[in-house]
């Protein structure tokens, strides 16, 4: 008899690091959601291979959407909902799941209110959390207040954040980096190495 699939993730246990990609599995219709999602394509990319270090490094990468008030959903079937009939669909494909990576959904801003993120990431054994996506004004601030008050370490790098209004969006990373201590350096100058 073959052995059954390992499906506990015990070596992703222990990482230094977790990807967060808050939001950017998304549709899109709602006001200012065009200027949004024009601003979310250029970082969409930087994300993508950012993404594709981390999973290559054992970094776990971690979905935190927006459930959009769907409380029967899950998280594939938002991903197929913005792919196949959403504005969305282009940076959905860009930053498509891989099979290892980690789905949280949630009903408000912070990637903390309400949903499963903290015990994941006690599991992973995280201390510092690269938070990237949408909106950098909203939700990316307000899952990084909150992780700082739970003392984790934070990077956000500002070419993998974007809001509607560019000028709010260098408000946020300001804040980020003057009241949280948050590095907001540019991805490719974050180093994935595990420690040892």
């Amino acid at each position: 008899m073959a052995d059954a699939p390992n499906l506990s993730d015990d070596d992703e246990q222990g990482c230094h690091f977790a990807l967060l990609i808050i939001d950017m599995i998304n549709g899109f219709d709602f006001p200012e959601g065009e200027r949004l999602r024009r601003q979310a394509e250029a970082a969409a990319e930087r994300i993508a291979a950012l993404a594709a270090r981390a999973r290559a490094a054992g970094v776990p990468v971690i979905y935190v959407n927006d459930n959009f008030g769907r409380w029967r959903s899950d998280f594939r079937r938002v991903l197929e909902h913005v792919r196949t009939h959403t504005a969305g669909a282009a940076i959905a494909e860009r930053l498509a799941p891989a099979e290892r990576d980690y789905f949280v959904l949630k009903p408000r801003h912070s990637g903390f209110l309400g949903t499963s993120l903290e015990v994941l990431l006690h599991h992973l054994q995280a201390r510092c959390l690269i938070l990237t996506g949408i909106a950098g004004d909203l939700c990316v601030l307000f899952t990084a207040m909150d992780a700082y008050m739970r003392g984790y370490e934070l990077r956000a790098p500002a070419d993998c954040i974007a809001s509607a209004d560019q000028a709010d969006n260098r408000r946020a990373l300001e804040l980020l980096r003057e009241s949280m201590r948050v590095d907001t350096a540019p991805a490719e100058s974050i180093d994935l190495r595990r420690e040892s």
